[in-house]
């Protein structure tokens, strides 16, 4: 009789190596990184992430000037980052698909590549031609794409749980720090030449650094690699698009984030294109300021601006980061009521905020400053949200939907809404500075409106977020073996289907087993004789040998290794 030892796996046998028994596992190595390397790479793709925002809101803050030199409107200045959104979120599921299935890294170079030559091509536009200028703005929002949806998925693969809660809060950092140094570049930049395009051209020198950067030190790891899911990450079979869209809409955590998301983006969106031009109307109004004429136009309230959301970006980011591992300690539910309290408690500063710029400029500013705070302390939150509770297999498309979603109910039109709401309030009204600046400043107020139905969205991401960190990880069929049976992407074991087992038997000595020849025929015999004992003896024989393979090794390594060799014995014999 022979012992008997789970299928081959992807790791071989399984089993001690004793007599009698099959050999040990060889399980696949996991894949790993230094850690000074991994820390490298998330300080380059850091960087990259600064650069990309940077080229978001480059345009607010030379606004006034790029208005005046391709002589648009308020509405058709809005259509700008209108457009920039939309290429940017009908991209981002192209680069989501390819993220999830492809090379990584060649995806966010063929992104920089793109944004950077768009960029630096739109410098070199003439009056005539503004639709160029508008048709530029949506290119490199095309590559922007690649990067906001890929990059977050590597450095989820690059660090553990609780290292990948920091390295995201720093990642997102520059979310805000970009914002805030785009309005900074531009101002600074046209100061210096007296030529808005100059900022244009300064741009790709940075991103070609980036670039070079990305290709010598960023790796790329396998998908899922840092949460030691090997057999869903590595060796379970690839799901199709549609599917892993299915699997994201039954994820309710995920939905409901996205929306939040989404509220988000609609207020953030709003606010970084038009407040720079809404608080030099409003200098204007209280006398501090002189209207913008001719070019190029003086306005300091970009450079400040712009400062203010780098300081309250980076103190929102560690703050909302910090906040929600602490309190995650005591309460399972702590990323998504961090983001939900942090939105309610931002609705009424941004409303103080805007009410209040017409009368006492400084408190505005206060209020506005506390609304940028809360609202930066949800960004490193959010994605982390995001993957607790989507499988490694389709992170990159889960952040592409979410992105999409987000863009095109967000930040796709409020700036377009925005100043199409201001240039309809302004023709009803007579043409003065002081109702240009109320135009602005009533089309802002649904803002406030908007960012509390995103903490409500974070609510209801907290009654189901337990369920779906926990939720059984689907698995196709024939994706992978494992430890006496079949494994599951989650680690979930399996009992083989009967007959499935394989049988090995010492000859010669310890650790080596029958393969096949002259030396497997009493193997063979043993099964016949097996199958033909099993057959007299009806199923209860059967039952009790499937009783006794499932008890374990533990039964089967206490057998005297003389009374395999006399079973073998009697075998040849017979």
């Amino acid at each position: 009789m022979s012992t008997e030892c789970g299928e081959p796996g992807p790791g071989g046998p399984l089993g001690g190596s004793g007599p009698g028994q099959c050999p040990p596992p060889t399980a696949s190595t996991p894949w790993s990184l230094p850690r000074w390397r991994a820390c490298v790479a998330a300080a380059v793709l850091c960087y990259i992430n600064l650069l990309n925002y940077m080229n978001w809101f480059i345009v607010a803050g030379v606004l006034l000037d790029v208005q005046n030199f391709f002589h648009i409107s308020d509405s058709n200045a809005g259509l700008l980052q209108t457009v920039f959104i939309c290429c940017l979120l009908l991209s981002a599921p192209v680069f989501g698909y390819l993220g999830d299935r492809h090379s990584r890294k060649a995806t966010l170079s063929f992104g920089i590549l793109l944004w950077s030559g768009a960029g630096l091509s739109g410098s070199f536009i003439s009056p005539q031609h503004s639709w160029l200028f508008f048709l530029s703005r949506g290119v490199v929002g095309m590559g922007s794409a690649s990067y906001s949806t890929i990059a977050p998925t590597v450095l989820g693969d690059l660090f553990v749980r609780d290292q990948r809660t920091r390295v995201l809060a720093v990642f997102y950092i520059f979310i805000p720090v970009g914002s805030g140094l785009g309005y900074v570049l531009g101002s600074a930049v046209l100061q210096l030449t007296g030529d808005w395009r100059w900022t244009f051209r300064v741009m790709p020198c940075l991103e070609v650094t980036g670039l070079i950067l990305l290709l010598t030190l960023v790796p790329d790891p396998p998908r899922g690699a840092a949460d030691k899911q090997e057999e869903a990450a590595m060796g379970a079979g690839r799901s199709s698009w549609c599917e892993d869209v299915r699997y994201l809409g039954t994820n309710w955590s995920f939905v409901w984030s996205t929306l939040g998301v989404t509220a988000m983006a609609f207020v953030t969106g709003a606010l970084s294109f038009w407040v720079p031009k809404f608080l030099f109307e409003a200098r204007v109004v209280h006398g501090l300021q002189l209207p913008c004429i001719t070019d190029p136009c003086s306005n300091q309230d970009s450079l400040i601006f712009g400062s203010l959301t780098v300081v309250t970006g980076i103190i929102g980011v560690v703050l909302g980061a910090e906040a929600s591992r602490r309190f995650k300690r005591v309460n399972p539910r702590a990323e998504p009521l961090v983001c939900a309290c942090s939105l309610l408690a931002a609705a009424p500063c941004l409303y103080l905020a805007l009410l209040l710029a017409r009368t006492t400029f400084t408190v505005s500013y206060v209020f506005l400053a506390l609304g940028e705070l809360l609202l930066s302390c949800n960004w490193a939150v959010v994605a982390e949200i995001l993957l607790s509770v989507v499988l490694p297999r389709c992170r990159g498309t889960a952040e592409a939907l979410q992105i999409t979603a987000g863009h095109i109910l967000g930040d796709a039109g409020s700036p377009y809404l925005t100043g199409l709401v201001s240039s309809a309030l302004r023709a009803r009204r007579p043409d003065s500075y002081l109702q240009r600046f109320l135009s602005l400043q009533h089309s802002f107020l649904c803002c406030a409106f908007v960012i509390a139905l995103g903490g409500g969205c974070f609510l209801l991401t907290a009654l189901h977020l337990e369920r779906d960190q926990t939720q059984p990880r689907p698995l196709r069929a024939g994706a992978a073996g494992g430890s006496g049976g079949q494994r599951g992407a989650a680690g979930e074991s399996r009992p083989l289907p009967h007959g499935r087992a394989t049988h090995c038997a010492p000859v010669g000595g310890p650790g080596q087993h029958v393969r096949g020849g002259a030396a497997a025929e009493p193997l063979a015999i043993g099964r016949r004789l097996g199958a033909g004992r099993a057959g007299r003896a009806g199923p209860q024989l059967s039952e009790r040998r499937r009783r006794s393979a499932d008890r374990g090794p533990e039964r089967r390594s206490r057998r005297p290794a003389g009374m395999v060799q006399r079973r073998l014995r009697g075998a040849r014999a017979h």
